[in-house]
């Protein structure tokens, strides 16, 4: 089926679709590609070919099953059994000729996984992320959480030969279980003459980062700069410092073994400022919100945790099991927003790709520790900083963002590993109608159910 549409976007390059019910997203999911407008073109001389590479993963299993199983023990759901490269966990052939300059865009449309990318012998020129030109750079290693999007330039310069396109976990919580495989496609040069040795040997194999080179993974996220100068807002109306991690639920008496075999007989949990989010069951937040139903969510998410600690240390037991809740933060439209992301170190700490419904913010920086406003801030990449819509909180570790909420309605900030959100972490701002026509929530089409 083909579905034609046309909108005044305002974005060029890589994003993609995906179901939003239980893990369905898991096989149900694709690209969206947004091409220079008619009579313009790319920021960086055209590619001669222009391929999606979607990484994925796999269960040897219904993947709702896997998440049924996993919410009805309160432990954590069995690891994928693969990953996958456009739905195969093999050798698929993607041709190319000598000399060629191509545009791949990357994909992470996996569940729960970051995973490094790379090409054996080939470098890749960074252009893009998340529908967002980048000031170009050059890497071996791409490092992508789940929700993002990385467009890299590859030129085929190598001898005639066959190159495989690898990716494998970037698993940065220590003693978690995850899938340790990897998964490959082969890039081909088709035209350029090729012995019958070389089209009978095994494919060249890249040198894929150690599971947890958080160093690697580092190097990569703050390489990204805009191509130019941007305006950041520099007065904050709306100051916000959000922890997000792990935690653990303590089983109510005479609860079941069975329900719960997490930890100790616990049952696994995630919070937001220790609000573990929970979705409402009978109505959407913005039918709610629209047709002002009472009794669905609260506006009082805390703008800052209800008890400082250390975040990054050895946390206190009494601090890991969060207040379930849905609770949302009220933004008035056009509000100059400042979120600080910290990672905490309850239970385990680990690397989250927070992704923001709704916008595009401005990443100004990321460290390890516990953000000191007082030092950090000095950090703070005022100038060209990247726009993206999912930003990689750094484990044990802390991000800062910016936005203007000038986009009105009920949205959701998450973690992208599905089996956090699952848990609870989350939280959603609810941004108030403008002045003006175009500023305000569009009404719903009369035929909506």
């Amino acid at each position: 089926m083909n579905i034609k549409s046309h909108c005044d976007v305002g974005q060029e390059g890589t994003l993609w679709w995906h179901a939003h019910s239980s893990w369905l997203r898991a096989t149900v999911y694709g690209a969206i590609i947004i091409h220079p407008k008619e009579g313009s073109s790319y920021p960086f001389p055209k590619p001669k070919r222009d391929s999606v590479i979607a990484l994925g993963e796999w269960w040897d299993a219904n993947p709702i099953d896997v998440i049924r199983e996993a919410t009805r023990t309160g432990a954590t759901p069995n690891v994928s059994d693969a990953y996958t490269i456009n739905g195969q966990p093999g050798d698929l052939y993607n041709c190319s000729s000598k000399g060629e300059t191509n545009l791949i865009r990357v994909i992470n449309a996996a569940l729960n996984q970051q995973l490094f990318f790379t090409i054996a012998n080939h470098k890749l020129t960074v252009v893009g992320a998340d529908a967002s030109y980048v000031k170009p750079f050059t890497t071996s290693v791409l490092m992508l959480g789940p929700g993002q999007t990385t467009d890299v330039l590859v030129k085929a310069d190598q001898p005639p030969a066959r190159y495989y396109i690898a990716a494998r976990a970037y698993a940065s919580a220590q003693g978690a279980p995850f899938d340790n495989t990897t998964t490959t496609a082969i890039l081909e040069y088709k035209t350029a003459p090729c012995t019958a040795k070389c089209t009978t040997s095994k494919p060249i194999m890249p040198r894929l980062p150690a599971y947890n080179d958080t160093t690697t993974a580092t190097a990569f996220t703050t390489s990204f700069r805009s191509p130019r100068k941007v305006f950041v807002p520099t007065e904050i109306d709306e100051n916000l410092f959000i922890t997000a991690g792990l935690g653990i639920n303590q089983c109510p008496p005479k609860t079941r073994a069975r329900n719960c075999q997490g930890p100790n007989g616990t049952r696994f949990t995630a919070s937001m400022n220790n609000v573990s989010f929970v979705l409402p069951s009978n109505f959407s937040l913005l039918q709610a919100h629209h047709q002002g139903v009472r009794g669905v969510f609260t506006t009082d998410f805390p703008a800052k945790p209800p008890v400082k600690f250390d975040y990054t240390g050895n946390v206190s037991r009494s601090l890991w099991q969060p207040t379930p809740g849905t609770k949302v933060y009220r933004l008035k439209y056009g509000s100059r927003v400042q979120i600080v992301l910290q990672g905490t170190n309850i239970f385990t700490a680990e690397n989250h790709p927070i992704h923001l419904h709704g916008y595009d913010f401005y990443i100004l920086a990321e460290g390890f520790g516990n953000f000191n406003p007082k030092t950090d801030s000095a950090k703070f990449n005022l100038v060209d900083p990247p726009l993206r819509n999912t930003v990689s909180l750094p484990v044990k570790g802390w991000a800062v963002i910016r936005f203007v909420a000038d986009n009105p309605g009920v949205w959701i900030m998450h973690c992208h590993l599905d089996v956090h959100i699952g848990w609870g972490l989350a939280t959603v701002f609810l941004v108030d109608n403008g002045v003006g026509p175009l500023q305000q929530l569009e009404q719903p089409p009369p035929d909506l159910p």
